[in-house]
């Protein structure tokens, strides 16, 4: 499936197990959208450098294209790094326009998912950064460790443990890139999911 910005939204098979762990998130979302409530999601992984930018960036393209105009999605980490290359090699390919706005250890970067949308802003930094919200949102938890570290999130008003398996595990191998856009397909999927999953009345 393409969207109007020529972004390859992939709509693989989302496991019966999978959907369970997904449902409460459907639920939360069908919540603010019947009170038409501003929906913000802060996606938080150990290094906020792969998976929970992978799903910042997807869940936003997700909701703009099902036609939520009252979402914002943001990302951050137990600690701060620097957003892998690869992923952004990977979204690049799948369709985003995206341009580096800094070039320091932590490059700060514009990610466009729709024409007329204004970009993400993308780096890597703590969760409870200034750049993140202080309230009124959910925490999505997408990995062991920050789910087991991040036992309570300051300001956050649910939580929701959504792992992924970390594409990290083989950088420097011939299957980095493969798993790379494996795992973003898995993210993308499972967003599509759940975005279309929420009925508006």
């Amino acid at each position: 499936m393409k969207t109007e910005f020529n972004l390859t939204i992939p709509n693989l098979k989302v496991s019966d197990s999978r959907k369970e762990i997904l449902q409460p998130l459907v639920q939360y979302l069908q919540g603010k959208v019947d009170r038409n409530e501003t929906i913000r999601l802060n996606f938080i992984c150990t290094h906020n450098s792969r998976r929970s930018h992978l799903a910042q960036i997807w869940a936003q393209a997700m909701a703009h294209q099902i036609g939520i105009r009252n979402f914002f999605s943001y990302s951050g980490g137990t600690e701060s790094t620097a957003v892998f290359p690869v992923v952004l090699e990977v979204l690049e390919k799948q369709g985003f326009q995206i341009q580096a706005l800094s070039h320091s250890e932590n490059p700060v970067y514009s990610i466009k998912y729709a024409s007329n949308e204004m970009p993400l802003i993308c780096f890597s930094k703590e969760y409870h950064h200034p750049f993140n919200p202080k309230g009124e949102f959910a925490a999505v938890l997408t990995c062991d460790s920050a789910d087991e570290g991040c036992p309570l999130v300051l300001g956050a008003d649910a939580r929701f443990p959504i792992k992924y398996q970390d594409p990290k595990i083989f950088d420097g191998t011939d299957l980095q890139k493969r798993k790379y856009t494996e795992r973003s397909l898995e993210i993308a999927s499972e967003m599509y999911w759940i975005f279309n999953s929420i009925k508006f009345q």
